[in-house]
């Protein structure tokens, strides 16, 4: 034993580190310095049309689709499929989605740090470490996605500011102070402007979608997602004073339509969660029908330059539980042929076989809204994954678009108690559109909530939905997007909380809590391949190519929601287990 310690120490010295006496803290390790060798500026060009071995935003392109147009790893290769790297990550939260530029990846690593990676390998190559006021902030940090533009990175870190990163060396450009927030969404960058959206901090005042000038950091323009005294949708709060109330957009960030130069963007529930405690207690101190305390659940559309309004489209009006309308709006070309035996709500008033320019979205409270993105007209809405009575939702108006609450389990005074289903049914992990089954590919959880209302933000816990299948509490669901027709697969035990992929190669990839990652074919759901990874699969999930051959990539971790999911399905899953795969073809 002592020949070995003395080796240590002869080993540490010959690097240049000096041994730490017992006691005393080791030195910090320092972090990786190099440089991205011949770096290649990203244009506007590139963000409208990506090389398909990129993957330089969240969900790829503008429109959300999450489709890569890859195909090297498809239908008859992919049992072939092997792991090509795999690197560890710090302790922490994550939530974050990779980018790539010419073979380099570009993630967020827990406790808030910034890594390059050789794509190829998973050998760092830069790490840039943010010293937070506060070392806890960095620990919980969940922002979940950067942006790239030109020669800088774009990161909206948990303490409230949007930094930019030199892309090739790791060195901070330059920050701007956005508010006293987590700041957990992330930045897309349109026409020369970092816009981000974020979690709120104290009041309406601290809630907003803002545009920096992407060279300079200087703020461009602020949309409230709260409307006061002369906005325009202040009506909508009877009066109410809203200078304490908030709507964020903590999840994922918004999507941009070039042909329009429109941003579509999601808001969140207001808070505080309960009708009572934002109208003097009584629950009917606004409306039951849209439009009703905007612009909390709504898709927004903003002119990117100025970020005027546009349109707004509520998708519940004046919410009482918590139910997000957050995360990204899938922009796609459709043909309108809702069937009437998968679509609750549609309007009689549009064309069959009529061709519309769309926006897709699924909110965690379990309803799928389509609308046309030129105006905001409503088209049609389903549940997702089932149908229930105690929906958050009890009409909508096809040919208006105008949603009423579900009246019946609305909390009408304190110690009042509901179930509403459903609650983070679908959350913050993205889905996919492939483009040759026409569907959009989304999971979901049979997850409602359990609430007691207390005036404030109630007495909750998530539960499962009354005559759910024990064994299948979580899926995947394939939905047409001119139908509406529904094909459920993957039907499990475990949840997942991993990202969409849809590839040309006709396959879809997916993970989940319980370790599993699998690829399906996109027309039928039948499990084509699987691997077993050390933990929870975390968002994430993207396909890249370096010099023509394609890789699969996946970050596992803890998330917020893991936890609460993991509980109800009684599985029992690694913790504490943060790496980043990637697989390819031997």
């Amino acid at each position: 034993m002592i020949r070995n310690c003395c080796l240590v120490v002869l080993a540490l010295l010959a690097a240049g580190i000096a041994p730490v006496s017992q006691g005393q803290m080791p030195p910090p390790i320092p972090l990786a310095q190099g440089q991205v060798k011949d770096y290649k500026p990203v244009t506007q060009e590139m963000l409208l049309n990506p090389s398909p071995e990129d993957w330089l935003m969240y969900s790829r392109t503008y429109d959300a689709q999450r489709f890569s147009p890859l195909k090297q790893i498809n239908k008859k290769s992919v049992s072939q499929l092997r792991m090509a790297w795999v690197r560890g990550l710090p302790s922490g939260t994550t939530e974050t989605i990779p980018l790539v530029h010419d073979g380099v990846m570009y993630l967020i690593a827990p406790g808030g740090n910034i890594q390059a990676v050789d794509a190829t390998n998973g050998d760092i190559i830069w790490e840039y470490k943010r010293a937070f006021k506060d070392p806890k902030v960095g620990a919980v940090t969940r922002t979940k996605a950067l942006a790239i533009y030109k020669d800088m990175l774009y990161y909206t870190s948990a303490d409230g500011y949007v930094v930019a990163i030199d892309a090739a060396t790791g060195k901070q450009r330059w920050e701007t102070f956005k508010t006293d927030s987590q700041n957990t969404s992330g930045a897309i960058v349109v026409e020369g402007k970092v816009i981000s959206g974020g979690t709120c901090g104290k009041g309406r005042e601290s809630c907003f979608i803002e545009a920096d000038d992407a060279d300079t950091g200087k703020m461009v323009w602020r949309f409230f997602n709260i409307a006061a005294p002369g906005d325009p949708g202040y009506d909508s709060w009877n009066g109410a004073d809203v200078t304490n109330f908030t709507a964020s957009t903590w999840g994922m960030p918004g999507n941009y339509d070039p042909v329009r130069k429109v941003i579509y963007w999601g808001i969140a529930n207001p808070s505080p969660y309960e009708r009572l405690a934002r109208h003097g207690g009584n629950p009917d101190g606004t409306s039951r029908t849209t439009p009703a305390d905007l612009y909390s659940n709504c898709t927004i559309a903003l002119d990117p330059a100025t970020g005027k309004l546009i349109w707004y489209y509520q998708h519940l009006p004046a919410d009482d539980w918590d139910t997000d309308h957050t995360h990204e709006r899938t922009l796609v070309n459709v043909a309108y042929n809702p069937d009437p035996k998968s679509v609750k709500w549609f309007n009689p008033d549009v064309a069959r076989g009529s061709k519309h320019d769309v926006a897709a979205m699924i909110g965690e409270s379990g309803l799928m809204y389509v609308l046309d993105r030129n105006n905001g007209q409503f088209l049609w809405a389903e549940p997702i994954p089932f149908d229930t009575p105690n929906l958050d939702v009890s009409n909508i108006d096809g040919k208006t678009g105008k949603v009423t609450i579900n009246w019946d389990v609305v909390m009408k005074q304190p110690g009042d108690h509901h179930v509403i289903c459903y609650w983070n049914g679908r959350s913050y992990w993205p889905t996919a559109y492939d483009p040759e089954t026409n569907s959009l590919y989304t999971s979901y959880v049979d997850n409602c909530l359990d609430m007691t209302a207390n005036a404030t933000s109630g007495i909750r816990r998530g539960i499962l939905r009354e005559g759910h299948d024990p064994n299948g509490i979580g899926g995947l669901a394939k939905i047409n997007l001119s139908t509406g027709a529904m094909l459920r697969f993957d039907v499990q035990k475990a949840p997942g909380t991993g990202a969409m992929l849809a590839t040309a190669g006709g396959l879809i990839f997916h993970g989940d809590v319980n370790r599993r990652f699998r690829a399906f074919d996109a027309a039928t759901g039948q499990q084509l391949w699987e691997s077993i990874l050390g933990g929870p699969v975390s968002v994430s999930t993207i396909t890249y190519a370096v010099k023509g051959k394609q890789y699969i990539a996946v970050i596992t971790g803890d998330n917020l929601a893991e936890g609460t999911l993991t509980r109800q399905s009684g599985i029992e899953t690694t913790t504490g287990h943060n790496a980043i795969y990637a697989f390819a073809l031997p």
